[in-house]
């Protein structure tokens, strides 16, 4: 029997997505037994306490949350048992890590706004995390290739009076922002204190802020008002291999530390960032009867009816306006829409592809492996929630 002990927090969404992949594997490889030790435990005792209790519970191996410094990795060490690290204020050197790709979550949040025609963009970050840190990164990254409008405020994830003092600040940079911004918060916490200040100052989401945080925690995002967009993290895939490593540690199939990349994967998309950022009102009105009706027959030249606008006319503002023509926007529509519900359902391919707009399934495998470098089978394999067993 593997005994594992848990230094870990339960009650972020990427941790819990963590463990259910972690107790999944156990499940078909096991059986495992799991002991979560109190965080207050090492307030109390200290991380020799924590060392002391782990040798006596004989545990084969640990997943912590444990800073990486020198006096805890010989501690650590000397319990001689395979450790992986959950990173927050840095990666180990020493240890094997489970981390993320957080600078590809920021440039995927980046790119996202850019397709929403936006010019100013806004960074809310945690301080000393680097989770955080890289995410700002890559979101930064983007916007500099563009030559966007990039502002950035970090603060520390702080509670009762440091917090009364420290919103404070956030409410003035909030406030000194151009208009419209597209804002990323660092996580789903801290997207949903944005969202909270600015419904108290009367700051319009997403007229005046677009909202879009990381982790997919949908009380939070839905606590909001409006609800927050979030990007979604492959977590459970994470935590399965998490105890695929710790099997082979166990087991000396692999002696060497291993990084276990934890990917984001898609975008939940909620009312907060449901605007594009278009000055035109007859080219806003044509996006949003595309995306109202982009699962059905849209014939180009049935739009001119809608706006007082020759269909050439109508497709020069379009272009200039959205960065792109009105057939490949309807075309993006339907692949984002057909790769969510192959990422959130069961459902045949061929089924999707009808709901999503497309007649020819050929044809929607083409253009899917030209757009997103994967056939929709193996980008389902490979991407896809885990938790969708009862989803059709």
């Amino acid at each position: 029997m593997v005994k594992i002990l848990l230094l870990i927090d339960f009650s972020s969404e990427f941790t819990r997505g963590i463990l259910k992949g972690l107790i999944r594997y156990s499940k078909n490889h096991g059986p495992w037994i799991f002991y979560r030790l109190p965080s207050y435990y090492k307030t109390l005792y200290g991380a020799k306490g924590v060392i002391q209790w782990a040798k006596e519970w004989e545990a084969d191996a640990i997943i912590a949350r444990w800073d990486d410094d020198d006096d805890d990795t010989n501690l650590l060490t000397s319990l001689n048992i395979p450790v992986i690290l959950q990173n927050y204020r840095s990666r180990s050197d020493y240890f094997s890590n489970l981390t993320g790709d957080y600078i590809g979550a920021g440039e995927m949040a980046a790119k996202f706004f850019i397709k929403r025609r936006y010019r100013n963009f806004a960074f809310y970050g945690n301080k000393g995390v680097v989770w955080s840190q890289e995410r700002a990164e890559g979101f930064r990254k983007e916007i500099e290739k563009i030559g966007g409008n990039y502002y950035y405020f970090e603060s520390e994830n702080l509670n009762g009076e440091q917090w009364n003092s420290s919103h404070i600040k956030l409410d003035e940079w909030l406030f000194s922002l151009p208009k419209p911004i597209a804002l990323f918060a660092c996580d789903d916490s801290f997207a949903l204190q944005v969202s909270e200040i600015c419904k108290i100052n009367n700051i319009a989401i997403p007229d005046e802020i677009a909202l879009l945080g990381v982790d997919n925690d949908e009380l939070i995002c839905n606590l909001s008002d409006p609800p927050i967009s979030s990007i979604v993290l492959d977590t459970e895939r994470g935590g399965y291999e998490a105890g695929r490593l710790i099997d082979q540690l166990i087991h000396h199939k692999r002696t060497e530390p291993f990084n276990i990349i934890v990917r984001p994967t898609r975008f939940e998309l909620r009312k907060s960032t449901e605007k594009y950022n278009i000055t035109n009102e007859y080219i806003q009105k044509i996006v949003n009867y595309i995306e109202d009706h982009f699962t059905s027959e849209i014939n180009i030249d049935e739009l001119t009816h809608l706006v007082p606008l020759s269909r050439r006319n109508m497709e020069i503002k379009f272009k200039e306006e959205m960065g792109t023509t009105i057939y490949q926007f309807i075309l993006n529509c339907r692949i984002d829409y057909f790769t969510n519900l192959l990422l959130t359902t069961n459902r045949p391919l061929f089924d999707i592809a009808l709901e999503s707009g497309f007649n020819d399934y050929k044809n929607i495998s083409r253009l899917f492996k030209k757009m997103k470098g994967y056939t929709p089978s193996a980008y389902r394999e490979k991407f896809r929630d885990k938790d969708i067993s009862n989803v059709f």
